[in-house]
């Protein structure tokens, strides 16, 4: 390899390892994390070997029975049963308690412990119990993806929850509905803006750049505190609408869907400007002289040679609007009501509060998939993407 190879490979070899820890590795983590299903298989090992051994057809060896009221009743005197026992318990309410029933009731089941144990609870005398049993023994599992999708997997085959037990699909319709709306208001306001810039004397235009760019130098959580405050029942709007005799009672502003688009635009709205910007900026004058030249009015130069130009401008702030809108967190949490939150909210509740991180794991993959899907489409229709000016 040369020198000039070398010092190439030296200089590139930072950015690839910046990349690959804090994005590749968090990826593959992510991914992996969505199907894991270790947590049976590592706390009861030995009840994991029986049961797949077993056929799945009525109830399996008396050995598996003992087996796993012996290794319950260890894990739980080691504190090491939570993990399977969260595990169990998603996937089916009341398991927890089943489990932990047994492990108590331990010491004092008498041989044989199939026989105590169905005593104890009808259930152990059901194979259907036994056969969820065994599909929790790993290593992989479709379980967290399915959730995630309002299914969930049975003896007869996945089961689709009914329209009045759906969660995540309307979530993830929400998320990327407000996530549409959002993108299509930044574009329409973004639009005149980046025009007016981008005809301005430089001085002017530096001036209207730099009130562009404060807000964007903001931390996203000053400036929704900062809607939260105004949007308040007692907040400078309402004050001015009361002073004004606008309205005789103050307006429910906040924890609104119209508070989420008004705080998300606020946000985002620099995004869609500044690509915009920068293609105005390069378009020539010439081109519109040249049209008007020839006798075309106004609104058709506009349509038929200054929009197809800015075009790409429009498909990349888009873009960059699009995909930050569907990962919000922050602004909906403060500014939204509970029919306001997005898929976000979700993955920080299951991780932080539920610590259930494979559905966490599995709404982020979700979320990353149907994301990169709306690109691909994108590519294909918006004469931005599909005229190969814009790169993504």
């Amino acid at each position: 390899m040369s020198r000039r190879n070398l010092l190439a490979a030296a200089l590139i070899a930072p950015l690839l390892l910046l990349v690959t820890l804090s994005f590749l590795v968090p990826l593959g983590a992510t991914l992996y994390r969505a199907v894991d299903d270790s947590e049976f298989s590592t706390t009861l090992p030995r009840t994991t070997a029986l049961l797949r051994a077993w056929d799945g057809k009525d109830l399996p060896p008396d050995e598996a029975f003992s087996a796993i009221v012996e290794e319950l009743r260890n894990a739980q005197q080691n504190q090491e049963a939570g993990a399977v026992l969260s595990r169990l318990n998603f996937e089916e309410t009341g398991l927890r308690s089943l489990l932990l029933q047994a492990a108590r009731a331990s010491a004092r089941l008498a041989p044989p412990v199939k026989d105590g144990l169905i005593a104890l609870n009808p259930r152990w005398g059901e194979p259907e119990l036994w056969r969820l049993f065994k599909r929790a023994t790993g290593p992989w599992t479709s379980l967290y993806l399915l959730r995630s999708l309002d299914m969930r997997p049975t003896d007869k085959g996945i089961v689709h929850a009914g329209a009045e037990d759906a969660v995540f699909l309307p979530l993830f319709w929400r998320t990327f509905e407000i996530s549409l709306i959002v993108t299509v208001i930044c574009a329409l306001l973004a639009y005149p803006v980046a025009y007016t810039l981008s005809i301005l004397p430089q001085g002017w235009a530096n001036a209207g750049m730099m009130l562009v760019l404060i807000p964007f130098w903001t931390s996203i959580l000053v400036r929704t505190t900062a809607w939260f405050i105004i949007l308040q029942r007692e907040g400078p709007i309402n004050a001015l609408l009361l002073a004004f005799d606008i309205v005789n009672q103050p307006l429910t502003m906040i924890f609104t869907r119209f508070a989420v688009y008004l705080a998300m635009v606020h946000v985002l709205l620099p995004f869609a400007i500044l690509p915009l910007y920068g293609v105005m900026k390069g378009i020539k004058p010439d081109y519109m002289r040249a049209a008007a030249s020839l006798g075309a009015p106004g609104w058709r130069r506009f349509l038929r040679i200054y929009l197809p130009l800015t075009m790409p401008g429009v498909a990349a702030g888009s873009l960059m609007v699009f995909m930050l809108s569907v990962g919000f967190y922050i602004t909906p949490a403060l500014v939204g009501g509970s029919g306001d939150q997005m898929v976000s909210y979700f993955i920080a509740f299951f991780t932080n509060t539920s610590v259930n991180w494979g559905m966490a794991a599995a709404l982020a993959t979700l979320l990353m998939a149907m994301t990169a899907l709306l690109v691909i489409v994108a590519r294909l229709i918006v004469p931005g993407f599909r005229s190969g000016n814009v790169k993504v």
